[in-house]
């Protein structure tokens, strides 16, 4: 089974006109951003509307120097599989990680610099949190060429008014 890649949008309901959804990334380990990616993806898939606003660590996900680098963090979640005593141990990241990354390669799933790059190709529209950019120092350059703009979150909401809004 191959994973569905974004294609050019199906006819969308007719039910109160076009759909359309916000998205909002604020976390940017390998597990976290994967929902907001394939949410993204299915949305464009099915003719919805898609803006997503990466913010905080979520800026990981489409910066140039982290966005290949991205890992699963055991620690502190309360849904790992992974025994505490054992997810600070070293080396577990990086095995959680490769197990991942092992079966998404399976499942023919794309990594997330190509899931950002077909995003944009559908016409979903990415941007980044202002505040967070200068939080973390972070230039326009440092962001993947996809990326729309660097705005405020005031101006995500104008920009995605009458959007469905989902915090992921």
């Amino acid at each position: 089974m191959s994973f569905p890649f974004a294609a050019p949008p199906a006819p969308t309901a007719t039910t109160g006109g076009p759909r359309k959804i916000a998205l909002i990334c604020s976390k940017g380990g390998l597990d976290e951003c994967y929902p907001v990616l394939i949410m993204a993806n299915a949305a464009r898939m099915t003719g919805i509307t898609c803006a997503v606003f990466f913010t905080f660590w979520g800026l990981d996900v489409i910066t140039e120097d982290r966005v290949d680098h991205l890992h699963v963090n055991f620690v502190g979640n309360p849904s790992s599989p992974m025994p505490y005593m054992l997810a600070g141990l070293p080396g577990m990241e990086a095995l959680g990680t490769s197990f991942m990354k092992k079966r998404m390669t399976e499942l023919d799933i794309p990594g997330v610099r190509e899931m950002v790059g077909m995003l944009k190709a559908s016409g979903c529209e990415l941007y980044a949190c202002e505040l967070a950019m200068k939080m973390f120092d972070r230039k326009k350059e440092d962001l993947l060429p996809d990326v729309e703009a660097v705005i405020t979150a005031t101006d995500f909401f104008e920009k995605t008014h009458g959007y469905d809004i989902v915090f992921v």
